[in-house]
């Protein structure tokens, strides 16, 4: 079955691209449990608990990436290097996800048939 890849590289809020990832996301799973999660960069920031996003006139989208798991969306990695980059740790993350390296990360991506970025 092919796997479909999502990465995250974007920081929250400045656009609207991490809101239209996570839409993107919860769409593709109801139609394939195949799906891969990749959180780089500035899109580790996607994951910060927290937020308060309505200060600066956003929607707060990051409590509805709880949803993943209800969705049956179990890959998702983040990037160790880009975490420790912006003096983050996993203890800062609303979700559970799995903290790799950006070898790892490389490696989980050539699997995927197709990759979307947001």
């Amino acid at each position: 079955m092919k796997k479909l890849g999502f990465v995250f590289s974007s920081a929250p809020h400045g656009s609207a691209s991490g809101r239209e990832g996570l839409d993107a996301v919860l769409a593709t799973s109801n139609y394939s449990e195949n799906l891969a999660l990749f959180f780089v960069g500035d899109g580790v920031m996607q994951l910060l608990a927290n937020q308060r996003p309505n200060e600066i006139g956003c929607r707060d989208y990051i409590s509805t990436f709880k949803m993943l798991s209800l969705c049956d969306v179990e890959e998702i990695y983040v990037c160790d290097s880009s975490l420790k980059e912006r003096g983050l740790s996993h203890s800062s993350l609303v979700i559970d996800a799995d903290i790799v390296s950006s070898a790892t990360i490389s490696e989980q991506l050539s699997a995927c048939t197709k990759v979307l970025q947001f």
